[in-house]
């Protein structure tokens, strides 16, 4: 996989269980922080692009968990990105550093509204996919 985005994070004390591991939930924090990054990186917000009408808005979410992140854990969040239809569709995946073991892989279907319809979005297009 060519990943196109990256981003460096490190695990806060109070997203680990009793376990002592990443709550489940928390890796859903951190693939949106990285596509929220990784919008602002090509030099658009969402909160921009909502203010014109235009939202794009997670349409499925596929997680698999590999290997557990604990408190202190430093990772790297990568991501690729492919468009399908009117979909658009970004591998997002996390590793542990320094080692690289890969601890979750994710896939995220995201959808645009414009004016509170779904529709393609030329915006989002010469934004995502340049």
């Amino acid at each position: 996989m060519t990943y196109i985005f990256e981003t460096k994070m490190e695990v806060r004390d109070y997203e680990c269980d009793i376990e002592g591991i990443v709550n489940n939930a928390n890796y859903l924090h951190y693939i949106e922080h990285t596509r929220h990054l990784f919008l602002r990186s090509r030099g658009a917000s969402f909160a921009e692009m909502h203010e014109r009408g235009i939202d794009a808005v997670v349409a499925r979410v596929n997680m698999q968990f590999k290997v557990p992140l604990r408190c202190d854990d430093e990772f790297v969040s990568r991501l690729a990105l492919k468009k399908e239809g009117i979909k658009y569709v970004f591998y997002q995946d996390i590793f542990r550093l320094p080692d690289e073991t890969l601890v979750f892989r994710s896939t995220v279907e995201l959808v645009c509204l414009v004016d509170g319809r779904l529709a393609r979005s030329s915006e989002y297009d010469e934004v995502l996919l340049q």
